[in-house]
């Protein structure tokens, strides 16, 4: 909540746990919430250029920083067509194995 109101002036409450990801290539993990926006009045905050809602065909995948990201919406829209919302954990490791 303290995240998306810094980033994005944006009022939410949290409905459950999401998607974790351990990132062991620098010693992060990432914890996303499936939250509910409790009003349209948002705008950017000083961490942040823009702030925008999108249609899941709108996204500008290319543009996204983070693995972590894509694959949280990726599972999002995915669960929304099945319409049941569960929680995954996965590791990102971007460096190549080696044999």
């Amino acid at each position: 909540m303290r995240e998306t109101l810094e980033e994005a002036n944006a009022r939410v409450s949290i409905d459950t746990l999401y998607t974790i990801f351990s990132l062991p290539h620098i010693s992060q993990v990432y914890v996303f919430y499936k939250a509910s926006l409790l009003d349209l009045d948002f705008f950017s905050g000083i961490e942040s250029l823009e702030t925008k809602l999108f249609a899941e065909a709108d996204i500008p995948w290319s543009e996204l920083s983070f693995a972590a990201i894509t694959q949280t919406l990726e599972h999002f829209f995915s669960d929304q067509r099945q319409g049941v919302f569960i929680t995954r954990e996965a590791t990102i490791d971007p460096r190549p194995k080696t044999a």
